[in-house]
């Protein structure tokens, strides 16, 4: 009869051999779901990876967030634009653009993600907004027709109003670079930018201050001391002042050169890193 101790001793090495086989799978485990984490669960037995989801939500909300992400989206669209013949450079990812480019574009989506989750969603996209339009320098007519343009942006690049539709910093990359790319949308991607101008010009001179760019610089989350040395930069002719037109122009240019040396790329304040 085989001793009793041997056969307690030996399943105790099994079971810690699939604890620690358990261990070493969950962390090596990538996570491929942005809302979506593995946490090990042992019954004394078993092991298990549990699926936990920070924000609770049930399975039919997390079926509708697949359902309306941006990634299935941009598949669908790239899908047709390959199957429509279109021209080669219009289907490459942001990811073959300068880490310079890249800079920018995730500078931009950490200021539209005003909730500061790491997405931007449609109701980041009306905070924005809110933001500039509290200043109450707008009047009515304006106030109503930038509502309405941050509204269309958003349908024309994004998708869906949906609480479930939600933009990650590399489909914002993608999407970035599609816009570049495509002549139709490239041309109203950044109607509401004279709006922003607008709401921070509150003596309604046509032109902007230093001071002024600094309630600019306060709307985007950042504050007086970026602005002061930003303006110093993008005042090029130094005249202490920037027209609607160089201000369009500038926001623009942020998002289409790859030029380092250019002044735009302090126009929406310092650079995240890599």
């Amino acid at each position: 009869m085989a001793n009793p101790l041997l056969r307690i001793s030996s399943r105790l090495t099994v079971l810690n051999l699939e604890r620690a086989a358990c261990a070493v799978a969950s962390s090596n485990t990538p996570r491929t779901v942005k809302l979506i984490h593995t946490k090990v669960s042992c019954t004394g037995n078993v092991c298990y990876l549990q699926l936990q989801e920070p924000r609770e939500l049930d399975a039919d909300r997390a079926r509708a967030l697949r359902r309306y992400s941006k990634q299935s989206r941009t598949e669908d669209r790239r899908k047709e634009e390959t199957d429509s013949d279109s021209d080669s450079d219009t289907e490459c990812k942001g990811f073959d653009r300068s880490e310079f480019w890249r800079r920018k574009m995730r500078t931009v989506h950490n200021i539209l993600d005003v909730d500061k989750d790491g997405l931007i969603s449609f109701n980041d996209f009306q905070l924005f907004a809110d933001r500039f339009k509290s200043l109450g320098h707008l009047d009515d007519q304006q106030a109503k027709e930038f509502t309405e343009i941050i509204k269309l942006t958003w349908e024309e690049q994004w998708g869906a109003i949906d609480p479930y539709n939600y933009v990650t910093v590399e489909q914002y990359l993608d999407d970035m670079h599609h816009v570049l790319n495509d002549k139709s949308i490239k041309k109203k991607a950044y109607r509401w930018l004279p709006y922003l101008f607008k709401a921070v010009d509150k003596d309604r001179s046509g032109y902007i201050s230093v001071s002024e760019f600094k309630l600019f610089f306060r709307c985007l989350g950042l504050g007086d001391e970026d602005a002061a040395i930003a303006f110093a930069v993008i005042d090029t002719n130094g005249d202490g002042k920037l027209s609607l037109k160089e201000f369009v122009k500038l926001g623009k240019d942020f998002f289409f050169t790859e030029d380092e040396t250019r002044v735009s790329k302090m126009f929406w304040g310092p650079l995240k890193g890599i």
